[in-house]
């Protein structure tokens, strides 16, 4: 029912991917299953919104579909999330402010501030019940969780040592 919703649903001028152009009953699938198997998790980390080389391909936040198949294009801010919750030992769901990209084919851009209010409930129900830990400034000022450093931009070894302290049970 949620990734039907999420499919249906028409959040700005961002691109649903879930509905629209090839593979996408592959990626509501794929979440679909992603959010099956992650159900149980009691961590949310939560970005920004889709990128074009990560979600945008794979149907899968902070997972590109290199990660998931071996082909097609790599991202490196799923990398490097997907390898530091693995080296740090943390389960988390992932997740984004906006589940739907803003940009091109080939470009992201910042949410607006309209998308980031109809993407609201998509992030309420993901969030209930778990502890949330926003990636970067736009999702720490949309969920008022606390931050760490997104790992783009050369800000990885900040991301790892923020998810360092978060796991060890240490303030951000």
């Amino acid at each position: 029912m949620f990734v039907r919703r999420l499919a249906a649903a028409q959040i700005g001028a961002t691109f649903n991917f879930y509905r629209e152009g090839d593979g996408a009953a592959v990626r509501r699938r794929r979440l679909l299953e992603y959010l099956e198997q992650r159900g149980g998790a009691e961590l949310l980390l939560v970005g920004e919104a889709a990128g074009y080389r990560g979600a945008r391909v794979s149907g899968i936040p902070f997972t590109s579909e290199r990660q998931l198949t071996g082909e097609g294009p790599a991202e490196a801010t799923a990398t490097i999330v997907q390898r530091t919750l693995a080296e740090v030992g943390l389960e988390a769901l992932c997740w984004n402010v906006v589940p739907t990209h803003p940009g091109t084919p080939s470009s992201n851009r910042r949410p607006t501030r309209a998308e980031v209010a109809a993407a609201r409930p998509f992030l309420e129900q993901i969030a209930s019940g778990r502890r949330v830990l926003a990636v970067g400034r736009l999702a720490a000022a949309a969920t008022g969780a606390p931050y760490v450093r997104h790992p783009s931009h050369g800000g990885a070894a900040e991301f790892r040592a923020g998810l360092l302290r978060f796991a060890a049970g240490g303030r951000l």
